[in-house]
């Protein structure tokens, strides 16, 4: 089916973008000599996951108890789940999946609020259970400090019956829209990091396990650990760099050309020469307008952010969003009749940001040279499990 011929607004990734980035992650790994098991909050596509697998991940990681459920279900066989979590409901869910076949099942803890309850439900049904401890390196979300916090909680975490300590995982947050700024975060999180494991590591608690990583700082990170620092240092777990989007284009970490997802519109009215009216709003492209890049040179145009960039239409500015409608302006006073967008036109626009969209969306369409090749169930939306 070419993809004229899909009912908008659609969410469609071009298939050969999709596939250099997947083969440039599993490189800079490689080069890196550690793991790669990318995050998929980005897509939540099992059978984008398997192609990441294919393409040199050692396993994936998922945000939340819940979203490890369809991965499970396509068979996927290494899953990290990268947030604590607390409550029967969610304990319910672990054991089913600890009790799958086959399932090599990681949870994350940073208090021992949340290991306890996991530690019962192992005795409970006879398993023992890997944990990671979280450290909190910045980011100041979840995670124990790192240094003697962590080794104090780890030395608590070890002594639970069915627990098996496996080491530490940490995660990149903030940092400036500057290569300096991420390298910066890059090695200030790596140091931190490593450290802790060798503070546990002189405290006799083995760490086999030691993660660091995200997509802004994915290169920094590789060639930090390509140049023999921070052996302690493992796995890394990028996720958004698969798809990429307009906030990883304007923090300049990704090139445009590595933005992997696009929406499809329709025009369905050109009734004021101002502007176009499109058939997709915030319930397709959520309402992130990136205002934490505000200060940036052109963020605004007369006053209004955007919420994507029209693709080959640099003039084109989506300033202004409702439901399920969005007004895009031309940025040319004087538009040549030519350029004019006509009703029944069809836009393909990079959103802001790809999680938020595609986690509003059943499927995604896969796409190379115009024709859809394979449609993507994003299962991980569903959190009934």
């Amino acid at each position: 089916m070419p993809v004229s011929a899909l009912a908008t607004p659609a969410v469609v990734v071009y298939m050969d973008v999709l596939e250099a980035n997947i083969t440039e992650m599993s490189r800079l790994a490689a080069e890196a000599g550690v793991k790669l098991r990318p995050h998929t909050k980005i897509h939540e596509c099992p059978d984008i996951a398997k192609l990441q697998i294919a393409g040199g991940a050692c396993g994936i990681e998922v945000g939340t108890v819940e979203r490890a459920v369809c991965m499970a279900a396509a068979g996927i066989d290494d899953i990290l789940i990268a947030h604590p979590f607390y409550g029967d409901q969610r304990l319910d869910i672990l054991r089913r999946l600890i009790e799958k076949p086959g399932l090599t099942l990681t949870v994350m803890v940073d208090m021992m609020e949340q290991a306890g309850p996991i530690s019962q439900m192992g005795e409970a049904i006879g398993k023992t259970i890997p944990v990671l401890l979280k450290i909190n390196t910045g980011g100041d979300r979840f995670g124990v400090r790192p240094g003697e916090p962590a080794v104090h909680l780890a030395r608590r975490l070890c002594r639970l019956p069915r627990i098996a300590f496996e080491g530490i995982y940490a995660h990149e947050s903030g940092g400036k829209p500057t290569k300096e700024s991420q390298d910066h975060l890059a090695f200030e999180v790596a140091e931190m990091t490593a450290e802790t494991a060798r503070q546990l590591a002189k405290a006799g608690i083995a760490v086999p396990h030691v993660s660091v990583g995200a997509s802004p700082t994915l290169r920094a990170t590789c060639a930090l650990l390509k140049g023999k620092q921070f052996p302690e240092i493992t796995e890394i777990h990028p996720g958004h760099c698969l798809i990429v989007d307009m906030w990883h284009v304007k923090a300049l970490v990704s090139p445009r050309e590595a933005c992997a997802a696009a929406v499809v519109c329709t025009v369905m009215s050109t009734v004021d020469p101002r502007y176009v009216v499109i058939d997709a709003g915030y319930k397709t492209f959520g309402a992130d307008a990136l205002i934490q890049y505000r200060d940036m040179p052109e963020f605004f145009w007369q006053g209004k952010p955007s919420y994507g960039s029209v693709q080959g239409r640099p003039d084109l500015w989506i300033g202004r969003l409702s439901a399920e409608a969005a007004i895009v302006q031309y940025m040319e006073p004087n538009i040549r009749p030519e350029r004019r967008l006509r009703v029944g036109d069809r836009l393909e626009i990079i959103p802001n940001n790809a999680t938020l969209v595609i986690s509003m969306q059943d499927k995604i369409y896969g796409v190379r040279n115009g024709v859809v090749e394979r449609v993507f169930a994003v299962a991980g939306r569903d959190r009934r499990a």
